[in-house]
């Protein structure tokens, strides 16, 4: 090459040098970018669970693990905890009978009533007399019982969906699930639930809107016996009913279905009791069996006794896989949902490795499937965990932080019901950050992750994710209003890797104090979900 020509290549090169460099991220941010980028690759289709796609993601967080220093703490010694899952739908639009002083009252599919699918039988059927029991709720700690002074044993229950006036965010989100209302109906010797369209229902989602979606497919697990998991299997949810069909259900009865209309309104308490007539249903269900699994790593800790006691560190490793494109694209990437936050355990691990000390108490790190499908391996997992039952005494749960802005603050999903949230603002005030309550509560996202599942086991259990303080209300609205559970979702979207790093540091050292304390985690005395699932500390 003429020398010439070697200084001009060398004067460009000094000219780009700079720009090179100022784009080089430190090694911490470059590590969680890089899980990011695999992650959320074309190449893995949106890792939806029960696809290959999704088994490669999870081979690659187990190979990370090993880097990490982790040991394997799946299933048989393995990274892995296999987890069947079952999809399951109505095989055809269902007749139901309603009789009435010997006479059939006709109830319309698709106008009067849809029905639901029951995974745990092929052909669920049900015949009864029907009692009408308000919102179905049961909460000894506002001393109310929709239940009060009804026989419902052996009989099918119509409950109203939703929730009364009054009751808070993460208490309305629970009463509100309709299979927490099978679980209160069974309890009592229910047989089978109708959920009846409400006003607020309605407002959000109308009967005929949903009825062309009849047969759309849900998600569950499959057990050791190889049944399909269901809350309440002996009295299942069999089908949701118009205001229309309400109306022929109230039809001869001492009550009312306007009258009970008008006391929804208002707010008033809902008149209760049997309905006339009997009512037949007929559930055909045909179901679909896949394969998944969660992927666990754990360090052992250094106590002789805490040890035993393991802190969870979770966040779901699946997204929704290939869909209807838009602008060209039909990859659902989820790089924020949630490639994110397993990127952030794979680097709290590392984080854990390079102190090179041990948490006194030993900590799962757990990489959850089909959590997009309905909190599925969270649920498997809490069910059957791969430690003793007994040792899970907490869980972190890390689920789609939005990393677009510089971080002034975190909310803590469920931070005030138990010692994990000032476990959880310590270490955020150490990196200068504020524990902020929820800004949208109204999304009830406290029942809406993984965490929740951990819940239902009555474990401690907090949700962390970023905050609203600065940018970050404007962004997260960004984000949701057009990237999530789109194909936008993914690398090129303005990812602020510095704030990612703090919020992986924040993270490692809330799992750090808590591993670490005398005293294990527990439930606030009293707290509503503590007290409901028999958590330590809340009695």
């Amino acid at each position: 090459m003429p020398v010439r020509m070697a200084a001009g290549l060398a004067a460009a090169l000094l000219v780009l040098l700079p720009s090179a460099r100022a784009q080089q991220l430190p090694p911490e941010q470059a590590a969680l970018k890089a899980h990011v980028q695999f992650l959320a690759a074309d190449s893995l289709h949106g890792r939806e669970a029960g696809t290959r796609d999704y088994d490669i993601a999870a081979d690659y967080v187990a190979a990370q693990m090993l880097g990490a220093g982790l040991k394997p703490a799946g299933s048989d010694g393995s990274w892995f905890q296999p987890v069947r899952l079952v999809g399951y739908r109505p095989t055809d639009k269902a007749k139901w009978s309603l009789t009435r002083a010997g006479k059939p009252v006709p109830l319309a599919y698709g106008t009067d009533f849809l029905n639901e699918p029951v995974p745990s039988a092929a052909d669920f059927a049900a015949q009864g007399a029907m009692v009408f029991a308000g919102y179905g709720i049961v909460d000894a700690a506002s001393g109310r019982d929709d239940y009060q002074g009804l026989d419902v044993r052996g009989k099918i229950v119509a409950i109203f969906a939703g929730v009364p006036k009054g009751l808070s965010t993460d208490i309305a989100a629970h009463f509100g699930n309709d299979d927490q209302k099978a679980r209160l109906a069974q309890a009592r010797g229910a047989k089978a639930v109708l959920i009846l369209e409400s006003a607020t229902r309605r407002a959000d989602y109308a009967f005929e809107g949903l009825a062309p979606y009849w047969d759309y497919e849900r998600f569950g697990w499959v057990g050791a016996d190889g049944k399909p998991n269901m809350i309440a299997p002996g009295a299942p949810v069999v089908g949701y009913v118009s205001r229309a069909g309400a109306e022929k259900l109230f039809a001869g009865s001492r009550l009312n279905w306007r009258a009970v209309m008008a006391a929804e309104e208002s707010g008033a308490t809902l008149p209760t009791g049997p309905l006339a007539g009997t009512l037949r249903v007929a559930n055909p269900t045909r179901t679909r069996m896949l394969e998944s699994r969660n992927v666990v790593g754990v360090i052992e800790g250094s106590d002789p006794v805490l040890k035993h006691q393991y802190l969870v560190l979770s966040a779901h490793l699946d997204h929704v896989g290939v869909g209807q494109a838009v602008n060209g694209d039909k990859i659902y990437n989820g790089a924020m949902d949630n490639a994110a936050g397993i990127a952030t355990i794979l680097e709290v691990a590392r984080r854990f490795q390079a102190d090179g000390v041990k948490p006194r108490r030993s900590i799962l790190f757990v990489a959850l499937t089909a959590e997009e499908k309905g909190l599925v391996g969270s649920s498997y997992f809490a069910a059957y965990p791969t430690v003793p039952r007994q040792g899970l005494v907490a869980d972190l749960n890390l689920d789609m932080p939005i990393l677009t802005y510089p971080l002034q603050d975190l909310v803590v999903l469920g931070g005030e019901r138990s010692t994990l949230g000032p476990a959880v603002a310590a270490a955020a005030a150490g990196e200068g950050l504020k524990v902020v309550p929820d800004p949208a509560p109204e999304e009830m996202f406290f029942v809406r992750s993984d965490h929740y599942s951990f819940v239902q086991a009555g474990i401690p259990s907090v949700s962390v994710d970023t905050g609203p303080g600065g940018q970050g209300a404007a962004q997260q609205r960004l984000f949701l209003d057009n990237d999530y559970h789109q194909p936008s979702d993914q690398l090129d979207l303005p990812f602020d890797w510095a704030s990612a790093a703090k919020f992986m540091r924040v993270n490692y050292a809330a799992a750090r104090a808590i591993a670490d304390a005398d005293e294990r985690p527990r439930w606030n005395k009293g707290d509503f979900f503590g007290t409901l699932f028999g958590g330590h500390g809340a009695d």
